[in-house]
C-alpha cells in the first residue's frame, strides 16, 4: 500500500481521537472525522483525512474506513488495535488501542487547533447524541440522504459551505486555472 500524507494524517486523527475522547467507539470515531474534516473544508477548502463521507441511515459513514476496520491494512494494523471487547447497552463496542505515539508533526497548527477544539467538545459525549448534531436540518448529511434522497450517496463537501462561501470558492478556483493557462 502507498503510504501517502492524508493516509498518516487519518492514522493519526485517529490515534488521537482514541487518546483525547471517552467512549470512543466506531460511531463517534466517524462521527468526529466527519465533524473536523467538513470543517476543516470550510475553513481552508481542503478535508485533513482526503476521506468519502456516505449518507448512511445512522449518519455520515467514511465507507473506505468502515470497510478497512475489520481487516486493517499494514500502517494502520501496525498503529492501532481494534477490537469488540467492550459493551454499551449491551451491545458490542468497538474499542480502538492506539499502539504508536500520536505525531503532531503531520498537522499544521491549524489542523490541531481544530482537532483539540472538537475532541474537546465531544470529549464525553456519547454516539447517539452526535448522531443528532449530524442530522441537522440542511446539513451535508440532510442533504444528502433527505433532500435528494440519495441514500449512501457520497457528501460532496462543497455541501459545508454556505453559498457565499461556495461562490467563492469557485471565483478563487476559476482564477487559479485562469493564471495557471496564462503561465502555459
Amino acid at each position: 500500500m502507498l503510504i501517502t500524507h492524508e493516509r498518516e494524517k487519518l492514522i493519526n486523527l485517529i490515534i488521537f481521537i482514541s487518546l483525547n475522547t471517552k467512549n470512543c467507539g466506531k460511531i463517534k470515531l466517524f462521527k468526529l472525522l466527519y465533524f473536523i474534516d467538513f470543517e476543516h473544508f470550510k475553513i481552508t477548502g481542503r478535508s485533513i483525512t482526503g476521506l468519502s463521507y456516505a449518507a448512511w441511515k445512522m449518519g455520515p459513514v467514511p465507507t473506505a474506513l468502515f470497510d478497512e476496520i475489520n481487516s486493517p491494512e499494514p500502517d494502520m494494523a501496525k498503529a492501532l488495535e481494534f477490537s469488540e471487547t467492550t459493551t454499551y447497552k449491551g451491545h458490542p463496542m468497538l474499542t480502538i488501542r492506539p499502539v504508536n505515539e500520536f505525531d503532531a508533526s503531520n498537522f499544521t497548527k491549524r489542523e490541531l487547533q481544530l482537532m483539540q477544539r472538537l475532541t474537546e467538545q465531544y470529549c464525553s459525549t456519547y454516539a447517539e447524541e452526535m448522531i443528532e448534531a449530524t442530522h441537522l436540518e440542511n446539513s451535508p448529511w440532510d442533504r444528502v440522504f433527505n433532500k435528494e434522497n440519495n441514500k449512501q450517496g457520497v457528501i460532496p463537501y462543497s455541501y459545508a459551505l454556505r453559498k457565499s462561501e461556495k461562490e467563492e470558492m469557485e471565483k478563487i478556483a476559476a482564477e487559479k486555472k485562469e493564471l495557471v493557462e496564462s503561465l502555459s
